[in-house]
Formats: C-alpha cells, sequence, structure tokens
C-alpha cells in the first residue's frame, strides 16, 4: 500500500450499558492517504459499514487473491482514480452477530455510536473536511441498509451516500426465511435457540441452515424489541403456525427503506450524491427493493446513480471501486 492503515480505539458512550453487554470500548480503523503524515492538508472522510453477520476483522479478512477493502481504496487513491481521502472503518459487531446501524433497546445505539461518537472521535484525531459534504457514508448489504438510516435521519452529518445490496423490500428479502426459522425454533425460543447455535459454532461449526435462523433473531432485535421477551425481542410470526403477527409484522415494515425514504424525501433531497446498485441474481432479492427506493428518489426529483450487475450477493467488495469513483470526487475539500 502506498497509504497507511493505522488503528486506534475510542469509548463509545452510545454504547455503555448497552442490553448485550457488548464493550463499549471499540477498535476502528483509520485510512490515511499517501503523504499525510507529512502534509498539514484537509480530507473528506468516507465512513464504511460492513454487512450483518460482520465485525471489524471482515474489512481486513485477506483472500487469496482479492485485494481488502483498505487496498482498493488506496489503490484508487494511488492510481488517480479518485482525489485522495480519509476512510474509517467501523466496528458494528454484536453478541448477535452484528447491527442494522439502528438505536435499538435489545441490541444498543448503533446509530449514535456512528454519528455522535465515531464521527466525533475521527474530527477529533484527523485533519478531516468536518462539515456533511465532506463525509460519506458507504455499506453493503446491512451496511447498505446503515446507509439508509444515516440519510433519513443524519443528512446534516453524512452529505453523501451509497447502499450497495442494501436490505429492502422487506417481503422479499426477509419474509422467505420465516418458515425456516419457525421450523428451527419449534418447540423452543429465540434465547434457547441462540445458545445452542453458539454451542455448536464453539464445538464444531454452524449447521446450514442456522444463518436464516440468526438473520431472523438479529433483524427482531433491530425491528421489534420488546422488553423482558427472551432474547429482548418479539419475532413477526407464531412459531407453532408461522403465520404473521400484524402488528409485529407492521413493526418491521415501518424500518423498510422501501417505506421510510418515501416518508423523508426532504432530507435525501439534501444529499450532495446518492449513489445505489445491486446484483441481478442477488441471492436474498435484494434488487426489487432497490428499485422501489430509486424509483420513489427519482419521482420526487432526486438525482442518483443507480447501477445493476451480473452478480448474487456475497463477496462483492469489488463493487465499492464504483461508488467510490462516483462520491469521492463530488465531496467537500480544502
Amino acid at each position: 500500500m502506498d497509504g497507511q492503515v493505522v488503528t486506534e480505539e475510542l469509548e463509545s458512550k452510545a454504547l455503555a450499558g448497552n442490553p448485550l453487554g457488548d464493550p463499549a470500548r471499540r477498535r476502528i480503523l483509520f485510512y490515511l492517504p499517501p503523504g499525510y503524515a507529512q502534509g498539514s492538508a484537509r480530507f473528506p472522510v468516507v465512513y464504511f459499514l460492513h454487512g450483518f453477520p460482520g465485525n471489524l476483522a471482515g474489512w481486513t479478512n485477506v483472500g487469496l487473491f482479492a485485494p481488502t477493502v483498505p487496498e482498493r481504496l488506496d489503490a484508487l487513491v494511488s492510481r488517480g482514480i479518485i482525489p485522495p481521502c480519509l476512510g474509517v472503518f467501523v466496528d458494528g459487531g454484536s453478541a448477535l452477530g452484528g447491527t442494522q446501524w439502528v438505536n435499538s433497546a435489545a441490541i444498543g445505539r448503533h446509530r449514535d455510536y456512528l454519528v455522535e461518537d465515531v464521527v466525533a472521535f475521527t474530527d477529533a484525531r484527523l485533519r478531516t473536511v468536518p462539515r456533511s459534504g465532506g463525509r460519506a457514508v458507504v455499506g453493503k448489504s446491512s451496511g447498505g441498509y446503515g446507509a439508509w438510516v444515516m440519510g433519513a435521519s443524519a443528512p446534516s452529518v453524512f452529505g453523501h451516500l451509497a447502499a450497495h445490496s442494501a436490505d429492502s423490500g422487506f417481503e422479499y428479502c426477509y419474509l422467505p426465511d420465516f418458515p425456516r426459522a419457525a421450523a428451527a425454533l419449534q418447540g423452543s425460543d429465540p434465547a434457547a435457540w441462540f445458545d445452542g447455535m453458539r454451542r455448536r459454532a464453539r464445538e464444531k461449526k454452524m449447521a446450514s441452515d442456522d444463518h436464516a435462523v440468526l438473520n431472523v433473531i438479529a433483524m427482531a432485535a433491530s425491528y421489534s424489541p420488546a422488553a423482558g421477551a427472551p432474547l429482548g425481542l418479539e419475532l413477526p410470526f407464531e412459531i407453532g403456525t408461522a403465520r404473521l403477527r400484524p402488528e409485529v409484522w407492521a413493526r418491521w415494515l415501518e424500518n423498510d427503506p422501501v417505506r421510510f425514504v418515501p416518508a423523508r424525501l426532504d432530507a435525501f433531497r439534501s444529499l450532495r450524491s446518492i449513489f445505489v446498485d445491486c446484483g441481478t441474481r442477488d441471492e436474498f432479492n435484494m434488487r426489487w427493493g432497490a428499485r422501489m427506493v430509486v424509483e420513489a428518489l427519482r419521482a420526487a426529483g432526486i438525482g442518483l446513480v443507480h447501477e445493476e450487475f451480473e452478480d448474487g450477493h456475497r463477496d462483492l467488495n469489488y463493487r465499492f471501486d464504483r461508488s467510490l469513483a462516483y462520491l469521492v470526487p463530488r465531496m467537500d475539500r480544502t
């Protein structure tokens, strides 16, 4: 690498005392462009949000041939494809496997952790351009969902976003897993199933169907938390019949970008850049939700870039090359 990746730690006020007992002290990765240490210039900042399940380690997992995301960012800068910028790689790990980057009574205040703690920590440590036009938030899958959340709730903090294969269109991306989750939870509850899954993972490995069940449980913790229930959440279906529970399912739908983006058009209208993409062979049907969100934004006269590509949902780090090439040149600089 021509640039440098450095690791620091921050103490998050937002995550202190979270219900899962996850650490409030978090590592964070900073990407510094070539020559950063020798200069005095300020740089725009791209905040990267990982998917579910995931944590900070995923950003630097080394594949046999593929570069890591920090390496991809460095290559874009070094080859002059994008102007120099800072990269911030955020840790949204949790005992349930990750986060949707929202404030949840069952998981913790991960939205505030990013918006308040991580941004302030970055501005204090690095020579940033400390305004919305100098900040972008990008992510894939649950990280892409997080980008939509930030666009709706924090446009004064992030002026640019990229949502890659983001969770959206909940009837298509989540509903198909409900019968599988109901079958796995027969005669049990989310907390008991989760304990058994963790035991299997420690002793051997997760079963092939475990991810679908874990995903449903983690999404319920994000969208339908319930104090006093097992794992602090309500499922959107009855375990015995897999019948939808309309009042709980409605809480999930309120959190669907297909619903909340059109309800917050003024927030998205204030953004400087929006990039949206999804694979045409996405295994979780994310492209339909992406199309619906894009349609709503364009109908409101909001400009954006929307791309589809021939691939599925996994191993898509190469798509950051596309969004960064669009966003970074549009960001404020000194």
